[in-house]
């Protein structure tokens, strides 16, 4: 059904993730844990704003993660 998530930090990823990698992972996410690939109408509201929320939290954690051995990045600005 979904291609794995795969990791979002450094080392493991050589650059900083994009909001186009967040935004995937967590529409990967909502897609494995609620078990559509795409909703239904009548649930397509709740589905994008789990995947707004999902990408959110994604962005912050990131933003907040120290890896140590690794340059520290600017902040990531939040649409």
């Amino acid at each position: 059904m979904c291609r794995s998530i795969k990791t979002l930090r450094p080392p493991v990823l050589p650059e900083e993730a994009t909001e186009d990698d967040i935004r995937a992972a967590a529409l990967q996410y909502v897609r494995k844990i609620s078990g559509f690939r795409a909703p239904a109408a009548h649930n397509r509201e709740v589905f994008e704003r789990a995947v707004d929320e999902i990408a959110e939290a994604t962005a912050s954690l990131l933003d907040g993660l120290e890896v140590r051995g690794s340059h520290p990045h600017p902040a990531r600005a939040h649409s």
